[in-house]
């Protein structure tokens, strides 16, 4: 298999029309296991350092992580459906900028319906994607752990008078509970979708915590390495396969240091209600 297996159209087609698209069983479970052992390993690092981990709501964190601390980083950057679709929305010489995991733990409540930053004007003007973000469930979710729910086809909505161009307000939420699309993955699968689709986090009542990875990535004239820093050491950089090095936006440095988190998101602090 290789990324001429993917048709262009057709992830296109997805990501254009309804803003995220999926490629079930791309990893198998046990390789989602052992993402979710680094990701269990990485939390209790970040919670023992002050601002190691960003609250996004009630019991709901996020973590940016270094690419040499989850094993299978290589093994998404390399995949054919990730490299095809990367390439065929954001262009050949796309950078991957984010790698991190979102973690709702039991109690987590219902966000409030947003995007995860405001759209930047290759969007809202120019009609085109310049950025991207991959999940990979660590868990085979059910509904009782809170099913991610996406408003189809609002990549394009423009919020530009609402609070930080991210939050619709109330009175609009009716036009995203229609367009509404839960989601429920399985441990291998891989989903790709624009950040800037309204979507929403709901209520995790179960017993069980759902982690997800997240990896970022963007067109050559994205920002969002901006908001983030991806760190490498020397070793792991030259050791890393050249397609992976070559799309990579990052530091190459002696030690790894915590990353200084600057995608703070104020408006998803509190419940939705």
């Amino acid at each position: 298999m290789d990324n001429r297996d993917f048709d262009a159209a057709a992830i296109m087609g997805g990501l254009y029309g309804d803003g995220i698209i999926a490629l079930k069983g791309a990893f198998s479970p046990e390789w989602a296991d052992r993402m979710r052992e680094d990701i269990e390993t990485l939390f209790a690092e970040a919670r023992s350092i002050p601002g190691g981990a960003l609250p996004r709501g009630p019991e709901r964190f996020y973590v940016e992580v270094h690419p040499e601390r989850v094993r299978g980083f290589v093994d998404i950057a390399t995949h054919p459906w990730f490299v095809a679709v990367c390439e065929a929305v954001l262009g050949s010489d796309y950078r991957i900028v984010e790698i991190g995991f979102d973690i709702p733990f039991p109690g987590a409540a219902d966000q409030p319906w947003h995007r995860d930053f405001p759209s930047p004007e290759a969007t809202l003007t120019g009609r085109r994607l310049n950025s991207l973000a991959f999940n990979l469930t660590a868990v085979d979710t059910v509904p009782e752990m809170g099913a991610f729910e996406i408003a189809l086809g609002t990549q394009w909505d423009d919020l530009s008078g609402c609070p930080n161009a991210m939050f619709p307000p109330k009175e609009l939420w009716d036009r995203y509970r229609e367009r509404m699309v839960p989601k429920l993955p399985q441990r291998g699968d891989i989903s790709a979708r624009s950040a800037l689709t309204i979507h929403r986090g709901t209520a995790n009542r179960s017993e069980v915590a759902r982690p997800v990875l997240v990896v970022g990535a963007d067109a050559p004239d994205g920002t969002n390495a901006n908001h983030h820093d991806l760190q490498v050491t020397q070793a792991y950089f030259e050791g890393l396969p050249e397609r992976v090095r070559d799309h990579l936006t990052c530091r190459v440095v002696e030690e790894l240091k915590p990353v200084l988190q600057h995608h703070v998101i104020e408006g998803l602090l509190e419940p939705a209600y």
